[in-house]
């Protein structure tokens, strides 16, 4: 397809967050999207996944955002999320250092889900250093945060979701980033808006919002055990996944699954 051709197609990219529990993720992509900030703090549960349209150098472009939960509790959840991204956003607190020193086991994590070092060269990282409104508790400067991003070759950004300073700039150039692989004949290419959807699709989407409770959502008897949830999730994942599924109901869908799929294995 020539550049005319793809310029007149939405383009579909997938964006995550990554970063210890209480380092802003959800604050910062709120402040985003919302434009609002959240003064009480509720902790991501699994995965958090919203949806943004925007036009980045005369592209109209979808942004499936994905905020995964940074306890590591919710391992078994968010593991399933690394593939297939192009963008992704390392946050960390200014104030808090262990959630400085702990980005290299974030990175680390991503790069053993993603598998192939080749796709991870590809995806565009920004750091996100978070609450920087919080001068007098500060304990990572700047230039701390700005030398191990230049070390890995990432963007690096001052932020704070309480003002919104930093926050409009990262996301531009980080959906900058993508938008110009995908000119380039990238990743973000190959998931390109499609035009239609299969009859599976369509009937994995009506039961999922028809069911009366998790198993059911997840095709299981009650009981079933932790591998079979897994499975089940995993199917119905590749149905129902933002990237591959545009039938109509489909992000509600998908929103569904995760928290089904994270409520049964809890206590496990």
């Amino acid at each position: 397809m020539d550049n005319k051709g793809r310029s007149k197609r939405s383009i579909r990219v997938k964006v995550i967050s990554m970063g210890n529990a209480e380092a802003g993720k959800s604050c910062v992509i709120k402040r985003y999207c919302e434009k609002r900030f959240v003064s009480k703090y509720l902790t991501t549960i699994g995965i958090d996944y919203g949806v943004t349209k925007v036009s980045v150098r005369d592209k109209e472009v979808k942004i499936n955002i994905f905020d995964m939960a940074g306890h590591p509790i919710f391992y078994e959840v968010r593991n399933e999320f690394y593939k297939d991204t192009q963008g992704a956003i390392l946050v960390y607190d200014v104030t808090d250092r262990a959630s400085f020193e702990a980005l290299d086991s974030w990175l680390a994590e991503m790069k053993q889900e993603i598998g192939d070092p080749l796709e991870m060269e590809k995806v565009v990282f920004c750091v996100c250093a978070n609450k920087i409104d919080r001068r007098s508790s500060r304990v990572v400067d700047d230039t701390e945060g700005r030398l191990w991003a230049d070390s890995k070759g990432f963007h690096y950004f001052e932020t704070s979701a309480q003002s919104g300073d930093g926050i409009a700039e990262m996301f531009q150039t980080l959906f900058n980033g993508v938008v110009k692989a995908f000119e380039n004949g990238g990743k973000a290419e190959r998931i390109a808006t499609t035009l239609g959807y299969t009859k599976e699709q369509v009937e994995a989407v009506q039961r999922l919002r028809n069911s009366k409770d998790n198993y059911e959502r997840l095709g299981l008897l009650p009981g079933a055990s932790k591998d079979d949830v897994n499975k089940a999730y995993r199917r119905l994942a590749v149905l129902l996944h933002p990237d591959k599924n545009v039938a109509p109901g489909s992000e509600e869908a998908f929103k569904i699954l995760v928290s089904a799929r994270t409520e049964l294995l809890k206590n496990r």
